[in-house]
């Protein structure tokens, strides 16, 4: 999700940024500007009232003083009618009986925490945690008295010392964090060690939390080394037994991936494990509405790089498990019963889209949304209603609702928050492409990309063009509104946006195409044919283009220009460029020791063949690198080793330590500022066009 600020003074270093922005929108006012993306609001979250009544959702904008961004709750009739703020916080929860929501908001002390608010006439609220840490995937009992979260627990080092007494009134230095886990760090979080996520229970009108998980490992399902989903916690619906996804218990390294999914007795607290293979990879379970089945999503063991998951249902009553789905294009999320128990809701990606679709118990699969757009689905009430999101190539984020799922469903609209800022604004038109593409390995494959057009878009002229790269590197471009690239083409570029693969949502072997070669051939093949489709088709000007990517783009930026000297210029922003040396810096450490067949102290030979930075005789692009100060999942390493090589080579290259930011360049409002304007300045340096026309100045000034 984006969300931007207008346009402010926020200090001395805005005043620059501002006159630079005021001079870079040159462009006309009925195109959208970065100055325009400054006003861009996002929604997410929409609940629908049990009884299918009114549609609670958050809306975020940007808090202009303090340069960060801030959500409210909104609530609106079923038919969109009313429409009103109902206060500060995020990420509200009907009670069950609908006459409370849960909700998050910080407290006094600037920490994120729970609070219940009634939703009558007085609308008392009741402040029901007070953590250190935020809490996290709360869920209400199925009577509305208890609320069951996930709350980091602090853990005492089991290897001390003990230091001579202090004197009377002695500064001395804090005692150091003993490290001693392999996950020991997580991004926009620091250090994860020093304690471990566990339930809790509490009343929701307030009290003492009582504490039912324990112990060295964390619930919640782990992706890639220390990245989780958020937990799921799923309620009986007698209230006695709580189902959660996670390990479950203390696990070995190299399982740094499993999970499981659990049962927890409220009362006891006895753990049952009702999946049991060697090496699952199972969450997101739900109880159906009568308590017995759970369905969950997951895989029996992650023997592939991305692996597809599916959606499976257990028996309570049999212990019978079985797998609803099969040959899905991408992993399910978001999963819910309907309301009569028969079939089990959905989203899912797939070539760029996201659906939601219905699986009932025979297997029998349904869609209940279609289109070129992203719908994630958000909830379900007790008649059947469904609230998502949904956003499409020209439409930015909205709440949106389907009436009848399992009857003619129909997706509406709800919100148009950003109606205000696109009004009389033309937009880029988005076009879809399809494209083969072959490696040098002999290797084809069919690859999927989107072509964003100037608003004014002239046949008659070509264009400089920007081959945007995603990260992951197993994540999806998709048909969302993505404001930086109308913002782009809205100043006169071009913008290719590409699936190469490695790609989720085309299915498995697609997805591990690039299994134990990354960054390599095929990869490069789809990116660079995506390229040559535009060129042949005469739409943007060989001699102007430019490349950037983020995370894993910026990997694949470092890459593509270590195989060819076509691109102008390149940015490559939190890029990786050495894996041997990334593998003890990262937070994603065990997802870095399944990149490759064997350890690099056994096999140093595909971690260097695929470390950008052993390829940095070969590249002659002038190239800006940029990262967060504060990243923990790319660190600034790795960019700085990779300018460093190029300062030794001579080749033109600038290093940004971005303030504040972890991963990524540009979660602080005034930092995507920055971002946006210094790769095009760092374009604009290298464009042969801008050259020319500076020439020309010169010479009617006068100049040399």
């Amino acid at each position: 999700d984006g969300y931007m600020i207008r346009a402010i003074i926020l200090g001395v270093s805005l005043l620059l940024i501002g006159a630079e922005t005021a001079r870079s929108d040159d462009h006309s006012t009925n195109h959208l500007t970065l100055a325009e993306f400054l006003d861009y609001e996002t929604v997410g979250n929409p609940q629908i009232s049990p009884d299918g009544e009114q549609i609670l959702y958050t809306r975020t904008r940007v808090d202009k003083i303090n340069d960060r961004r801030v959500s409210t709750l909104w609530l609106m009739d079923a038919d969109g009618g009313r429409n009103r703020q109902l206060m500060e916080g995020s990420g509200g929860r009907w009670s069950p009986d609908g006459t409370r929501i849960a909700f998050v908001r910080a407290d006094a002390n600037e920490t994120p925490q729970l609070f219940v608010r009634y939703m009558d006439a007085e609308g008392l609220e009741t402040q029901v945690t007070s953590f250190e840490f935020a809490p996290s995937s709360f869920k209400w009992s199925p009577d509305s008295k208890q609320l069951a979260f996930v709350a980091r627990v602090a853990a005492k080092p089991d290897w001390t010392i003990e230091l001579p007494a202090r004197p009377k009134g002695a500064k001395w230095t804090d005692d150091p964090v003993i490290i001693d886990d392999l996950h020991y760090r997580q991004d926009r979080v620091g250090y994860t060690n020093t304690g471990y996520d566990h339930i809790f229970v509490v009343p929701a009108e307030g009290g003492t939390p009582r504490q039912l998980t324990e112990g060295k490992w964390n619930v919640g399902q782990r992706v890639i080394g220390a990245i989780s989903f958020p937990a799921r916690l799923s309620w009986s619906p007698d209230g006695r037994t709580i189902a959660f996804d996670g390990p479950g218990q203390p696990i070995d390294v190299s399982e740094w991936y499993v999970s499981r999914v659990n049962l927890i007795d409220v009362d006891t607290g006895d753990i049952e494990h009702i999946t049991s293979e060697d090496a699952p990879v199972y969450g997101n379970p739900v109880f159906s509405p009568d308590g017995s089945t759970i369905a969950y999503s997951g895989y029996p063991a992650r023997d592939l790089a991305s692996p597809v998951g599916d959606v499976y249902v257990y028996e309570l009553g049999t212990g019978e498990h079985r797998a609803l789905t099969s040959d899905l294009f991408d992993s399910p999320q978001n999963l819910y019963w309907s309301p009569d128990g028969r079939r089990v809701y959905f989203s899912v990606d797939e070539e760029g889209d996201r659906n939601i679709r219905s699986i009932d118990l025979r297997g029998r699969l349904a869609e209940v949304s279609t289109g070129d757009h992203v719908v994630t689905l958000s909830s379900v009430s007790d008649n059947g209603q469904i609230t998502a999101t949904v956003s499409a190539p020209d439409a930015p984020i909205e709440v949106a609702l389907i009436d009848t799922p399992d009857r003619r469903p129909e997706l509406e609209r709800m919100t148009a928050v950003n109606a205000d800022l696109l009004h009389g604004k033309t937009l880029g038109r988005v076009e879809e492409v399809w494209y083969d593409a072959t490696a040098e390995t002999g290797e084809t494959a069919r690859v999927q990309g989107w072509i964003v057009y100037p608003p004014d878009y002239d046949e008659a002229k070509e264009y400089p063009l920007i081959l945007s790269i995603h990260g992951g590197p197993h994540a999806m471009y998709n048909t969302g509104f993505n404001y930086t690239f109308q913002e782009m083409a809205a100043a006169g570029y071009v913008v290719l946006y590409t699936n190469p693969r490695g790609s989720t949502g085309y299915g498995s072997d697609f997805a591990n195409a690039i299994m134990h070669r990354y960054p390599g051939a095929v990869d490069y093949a789809d990116l660079m044919a995506g390229v040559d489709l535009v060129i042949d088709r005469g739409i943007v000007d060989p001699e102007r283009l430019f490349v950037t990517g983020c995370s894993g783009g910026g990997v694949l930026t470092t890459w593509v220009i270590a195989q060819t000297d076509r691109f102008k210029a390149a940015a490559a922003l939190c890029p990786v460029t050495n894996w041997i040396g990334f593998s003890g810096t990262t937070d994603v450490v065990g997802w870095i020791y399944s990149l490759f067949p064997t350890p690099f102290w056994e096999d140093a030979t595909p971690w260097l063949e695929h470390s950008t930075l052993m390829h940095v005789d070969k590249v002659s692009t002038p190239t800006l690198l940029m990262t967060g100060t504060e990243d923990l999942r790319t660190p600034l390493g790795e960019a700085e080793a990779y300018f460093a090589a190029l300062k030794m080579r001579g080749v033109p290259t600038r290093l940004i330590p971005m303030n504040g930011e972890a991963h990524g360049t540009r979660s602080i409002p005034s930092n995507y500022l920055r971002t946006s304007l210094m790769l095009r300045k760092w374009f604009d340096e290298f464009d042969p066009a801008k050259q020319d026309e500076e020439t020309t100045d010169l010479a009617e000034a006068g100049g040399d």
